[in-house]
Order: structure tokens, then C-alpha cells, then sequence
């Protein structure tokens, strides 16, 4: 399948990761953010974002099997929504967010890295938004940091790129699948922008 976008040991497929998944040879890290079936990307407390129904229903078993067995180590955000096996270390993101709050407060990562489970917390609200269920940025490193060997990450649910652009800040190769078109664009302009140390 041809890439949308490779430059510079980063690719991106437009596609159903379902389809795409069995082309590709196994990475080092699986490290993606797939819909819960929670209808976040509707809430209208996202008012800049379009509404849009693709959260409607959860990542379908074989979407999250294919994540599960492409990757030596794997880390699946929401993994508290899927049927996955026990973990020992799961990770947490803590929003800093107040109870009454219309949203949760913090969010699960399943993964079958051994360790015990770790936090991390930034504020939801202190992050920039290209797409509906954006993680931070940081919190995409941190998980990066938990498989240092890693030379290539995979993120088979890419949104607008967030796992792509930290794999690439950290001298990671990485791959990325979306379904959106609209999100591959945004991905790709992302990862365009080049970070200068002065």
C-alpha cells in the first residue's frame, strides 16, 4: 500500500488499521489511543471540533488484537474499555481535573510491559487540540520512555499524529494509521515542522 506521507523514518497510511495491520511487520512498540465507544468526539464541551460519530462503538476485537501481536511491548490508552488480559503495569494520566467535572479524571493505559503501574499527570486543559481525543504530547513521550529500545513505534489509531511527532522528537522511527483523511493532513503538517536547538 502506498504511504500518504514517509519522509525521514515516519510514515503514515490512510486507512482501515484492521486492513493495514497484517501488511506491516511487527515493531518494537505499539503505542495508540483507539475509540472507546463513549461518544466523546460528540460531547459539547468540544465545541471546536466537529461532531463526529466515529466513537460511537469501541475498537472492534479485531482492531485491538492486531495492536496486541504487532508490537513487542504495547500500550493500548483506554485498555480498562477492551477485553485484554491482566497487566501488571498500567498506566494512568491524572487530568488534574475537579470532581464535579463533566469528564473523567483520569484515564487507563492497558500494556504488557512488566513494572509496576505508573502516573502521570498534566492538566487536560493546558493541552493543544488537533483532534477530538488528543493526548499530550508529553504523555506520549513518557509512554515512549517505558520501552527505551524501542527504535520503531506504531500507532495504529494515529489521530492527528501525537505519537508519530514524540516518536520523531525522541530519534524514534515511527508508523501511523488513520482512517480520516482530514487527520492524516493534520499528521503530516505536524510532523513537517522541524524543532531547532538553539
Amino acid at each position: 500500500m502506498k504511504p500518504y506521507y514517509d519522509h525521514a523514518g515516519i510514515t503514515i497510511y490512510h486507512g482501515d488499521c484492521r486492513e493495514i495491520l497484517p501488511t506491516l511487520q511487527k515493531v518494537d512498540l505499539v503505542l495508540t489511543d483507539p475509540p472507546y465507544g463513549i461518544g466523546i468526539a460528540a460531547n459539547p464541551f468540544r465545541q471546536k471540533h466537529e461532531k463526529m460519530s466515529w466513537d460511537d462503538k469501541p475498537a472492534d476485537a479485531e482492531g485491538i488484537d492486531g495492536c496486541r501481536v504487532g508490537g513487542d511491548w504495547v500500550i493500548i490508552w483506554g485498555g480498562n474499555y477492551f477485553y485484554l488480559p491482566p497487566c501488571q503495569r498500567f498506566l494512568i494520566w491524572d487530568k488534574e481535573q475537579p470532581e464535579d467535572f463533566s469528564s473523567s479524571m483520569c484515564e487507563m493505559a492497558w500494556t504488557n510491559i512488566p513494572g509496576p503501574a505508573k502516573l502521570f499527570r498534566k492538566r487536560v486543559v493546558n493541552i493543544e487540540k488537533f483532534h477530538p481525543t488528543t493526548k499530550p504530547y508529553e504523555l506520549m513521550q513518557w509512554c515512549i520512555g517505558f520501552a527505551p529500545k524501542a527504535d520503531t513505534i506504531l500507532d495504529p489509531y494515529m489521530g492527528s499524529g501525537t505519537t508519530l511527532r514524540a516518536a520523531k522528537d525522541l530519534g524514534r522511527k515511527a508508523i501511523g494509521i488513520e482512517i480520516e483523511e482530514k487527520y492524516c493532513e493534520i499528521a503530516a503538517k505536524r510532523l513537517q515542522q522541524e524543532v531547532f536547538n538553539f
